[in-house]
């Protein structure tokens, strides 16, 4: 009686799992068959595109030349003493940066030889020497300055505004 029991559980699970895999695949078949239906419709139809036209406004142009960009230069403001030198003034070029003043006093010299009035300045705070290659009062002169030696030998050239 039991073993009859168990056997008959067993095919009534059994026709349960069967029965609703074909239900999934029918409704699988049914979804399919109705996509390549409308696909089949949208075939037959003949496909009609109106352009897109968008009005042409002419507006006059304006024309900006510019001359230079020394609103956007950076400077690097540091508190500097001077080493050898003339004098420095509120912008300045440098060229080279050293932690052995023997390093600075070679470029400098090499800076004079050249025509430059260089000159050697000391941040303590970073205990760097640094060459000034010129000295400018005015930031548009440092900067035409500088992007002249960055064009030539120095191109690492960068400002320096004295506190």
């Amino acid at each position: 009686m039991k073993k009859s029991l168990v056997l008959c559980a067993g095919v009534c699970a059994a026709l349960v799992m069967t029965s609703c895999g074909s239900s999934k695949e029918s409704a699988y078949k049914k979804a399919y068959e109705k996509a390549k239906a409308q696909e089949q419709v949208a075939e037959q139809q003949p496909v009609t595109q109106t352009p897109v036209v968008a009005p042409i406004v002419e507006k006059p142009a304006t024309q900006t030349t510019v001359v230079d960009n020394v609103d956007n230069a950076n400077v690097r403001t540091e508190n500097v003493t001077l080493i050898s030198g003339a004098g420095l003034k509120a912008f300045s070029v440098v060229v080279g940066s050293f932690s052995v003043k023997a390093n600075a006093e070679g470029l400098q010299s090499t800076l004079k030889a050249a025509g430059y009035a260089a000159q050697i300045v000391f941040n303590s705070d970073r205990s760097m020497y640094r060459v000034v290659a010129s000295t400018h009062a005015d930031k548009a002169s440092a900067v035409q300055s500088r992007n002249q030696f960055r064009a030539g030998n120095y191109p690492d050239a960068w400002l320096l505004f004295n506190k």
